[in-house]
């Protein structure tokens, strides 16, 4: 079966390059929504990837600058949206033509080549190469695990352009072999920690990022409607108002329910007895979030707390104090430690991923705590993107890599 890992790598990009991506991303959305268009000209939406092809491939090719294959993507995004429209249909489900605003491009190997230290994208005008922006200290980060690692192979990624910054998501794979045994969760597993937040809406132990740019995006954009409808005051704008309301609910149930699945998958594909969350209380003043993401993060964990129960997962809550303070490398804590979504120890230097720190915290902070009770079917280690961490902060390779070069547990921490 195949292993597949999302990891958010941020780029450097000079303000000449940048201006290339942003019309090349304009295109793209343009290409996109002119599909979408086209699909539902007819009695019927059209939702076939090669009859959208025919109909529409030489017009874009005309009207926009794009490589060949981001028109192909384009192509795809809309047809993959408007085959969720019918879905949605057939199921009495109330679902509008889709429209495509927020900031991303979707790459493969011919419009992007990843080097070591810099991607090469394609744009409407040439290509352009940006360095990749990664912690100095790659000792346990998604980035060696999977992007740079031999065993997992990039098969593509999306760029995402938001408050400044560009975002590459790439995607990697690896076949591995399918074994019940460490899909399910046992009686002595390992937790899986999870941050919950504004920009990454979910970041696991294992280094799975789910970013909150969809949510944010849709959640601007309803607002705006909203806003729009109460300055005309009509009766017929409230009731529109209302409206907006439920489609707005109903859209964000859908990436809620996406991500709680992915985040059972996670668990059960390593094998964790535990699901740790931050606790929720209080969730909107430690981490700036809006009234809309606090009702998402009470939702998202109700969903993973009874999709969970189906497989014997736990689902648990800790106490959030100082995690995204904490070094999970030394155990140092200092508030200067975290700067915005950076992290990096005053003490031992430890530096990743803020979020992805947090996550190992907390799924320590649950480890201790269930090791000070009864011990009975107790968690080993909080499950990484690669072995695990004891309940004393020390890394555990995983088995085949212990028994192949004899590391015990008392090996250096990650």
């Amino acid at each position: 079966m195949e292993k597949r890992r999302t990891v958010p790598v941020k780029l450097d990009v000079d303000s000449a390059d940048a201006a290339l991506l942003e019309d090349t991303v304009d295109e793209f959305l343009w290409a996109a929504n002119y599909v979408t268009r086209h699909a539902f000209e007819g009695e019927y939406v059209t939702t076939s990837k090669t009859t959208l092809h025919d109909d529409t491939y030489d017009d874009v090719r005309d009207e926009t600058a794009l490589h060949s294959n981001h028109v192909q993507a384009a192509r795809n995004k809309a047809a993959e949206a408007c085959k969720s429209v019918v879905e949605k249909w057939k199921q009495g489900k109330k679902a509008s033509m889709p429209h495509f605003i927020s900031p991303h491009l979707v790459y493969d190997h011919r419009t992007a080549t990843f080097h070591e230290d810099y991607v090469s994208l394609a744009t409407t005008d040439g290509r352009i190469e940006a360095d990749y922006v990664v912690p100095d200290d790659e000792r346990d980060t998604p980035h060696t695990e999977y992007f740079f690692s031999d065993e997992y192979e990039t098969t593509g990624a999306e760029l995402h352009h938001s408050n400044g910054n560009w975002m590459l998501h790439v995607h990697c794979k690896k076949e591995v072999e399918s074994d019940t045994s460490d899909m399910e969760a046992t009686e002595n597993g390992t937790v899986l920690g999870v941050d919950l937040g504004v920009n990454n809406l979910a970041v696991a132990s294992t280094g799975t990022f789910w970013t909150g740019d969809e949510f944010d995006h849709w959640r601007r954009e309803y607002e705006r409607r909203r806003g729009d409808l109460q300055e005309c005051g009509t009766r017929w704008a409230h009731q529109n108002i209302q409206s907006i309301g439920r489609k707005e609910e109903g859209r964000f149930k859908l990436i809620l329910h996406r991500i709680s699945n992915e985040l059972v998958g996670e668990a059960r594909e390593n094998g964790c007895s535990v699901i740790a969350f931050e606790e929720l209380t209080d969730i909107r003043k430690r981490t700036g979030a809006s009234w809309g993401h606090k009702w998402a993060f009470n939702r998202l964990y109700e969903y993973v707390e009874y999709k969970a129960e189906e497989y014997g997962i736990g689902v648990e809550q800790v106490d959030p104090e100082n995690t995204s303070r904490r070094c999970s490398h030394c155990g140092f804590t200092h508030p200067d430690n975290r700067h915005r979504e950076d992290f990096e120890c005053l003490k031992c230097g430890y530096e990743n991923h803020a979020d992805y720190n947090a996550a190992k915290n907390i799924g320590l902070r649950y480890l201790r705590r269930n090791q000070t009770g009864d011990g009975g079917g107790a968690p080993v280690g909080v499950r990484l993107n690669s072995g695990t961490l004891n309940a004393n902060g020390e890394y555990d390779p995983p088995a085949e890599e212990s028994a192949r070069a004899g590391v015990h547990a008392e090996s250096p921490r990650l």
